[in-house]
């Protein structure tokens, strides 16, 4: 793949400043008629969320698609990725079409291939993502193939360990997500990545100015056209 180095980074003092600069980004974009959102879950983008929903921006004869879910937790489960959006953003903006991989179908094969039907029926026009400390995006970790589109994920043990603190006991925690794939982010006519704090320092200088590797999934976004990266000052730290 071609290595580009048109990215547009913005550094920011903290989270309230960088939901600020998200929220401009994504009021560009509807100013400049996108009508599909992608959309990500995480602490990372709740403060662009908290923005989205104290403005009068207006997403009802819009659609959203989420990145990922937990395999095994209906739409209706506390933790499940479904219910972070209702909370975080769509009870108080809904929108007229809101996707998210139906995490509630054991059936792989046939999940995926829905949501990858969804995702073609409704281009991207602006993809919201946040950063993992491994590079990953969504939940494709390092290793992913780059053309790769929606598909099942087995959660790393650092990820499941990561995510227990949010349920009873270690064995409800979710062992499998389906997540949009590299291939179908790429896809999108512009992608906002966000990443906050000294942890994400070392992913946020390998994205940006290491090379295009499957080791570092979200070093494919250089090849991407149009990328905005908004980062806090312990995030951009270990850049050049």
């Amino acid at each position: 793949m071609k290595q580009l180095t048109n990215m547009n980074v913005q550094i920011v003092s903290d989270k309230q400043a960088g939901g600020k600069a998200g929220f401009q980004v994504f009021e560009d974009a509807l100013q400049n008629g996108a009508k599909v959102l992608g959309l990500a879950t995480g602490s990372t983008p709740v403060t662009i969320y908290e923005q989205l929903v104290a403005s009068d921006l207006d997403f009802s004869q819009l659609t959203s698609v989420n990145l990922d879910e937990y395999v095994g937790l209906s739409a209706d489960h506390p933790q499940s990725y479904h219910y972070f959006m209702q909370q975080h953003l769509f009870n108080a903006k809904p929108f007229a079409h809101s996707y998210v991989p139906d995490g509630a179908n054991l059936d792989a094969a046939a999940a995926t291939s829905a949501y990858d039907q969804i995702i073609a029926a409704n281009p991207i026009d602006l993809q919201l993502l946040g950063l993992g400390k491994n590079g990953h995006i969504g939940f494709n970790e390092p290793g992913t193939d780059p053309e790769s589109t929606t598909h099942k994920v087995t959660l790393t043990e650092s990820t499941i360990e990561a995510n227990a603190r949010f349920f009873d006991n270690a064995d409800e925690v979710p062992r499998y997500a389906y997540s949009m794939g590299i291939g179908s982010i790429l896809k999108a006519k512009q992608i906002l990545i966000v990443a906050y704090g000294e942890a994400k320092a070392a992913a946020v200088a390998a994205m940006i100015q290491g090379p295009v590797t499957p080791d570092v999934p979200a070093s494919y976004l250089q090849t991407h056209p149009n990328v905005t990266v908004i980062l806090d000052d312990a995030a951009a730290s270990q850049l050049d």
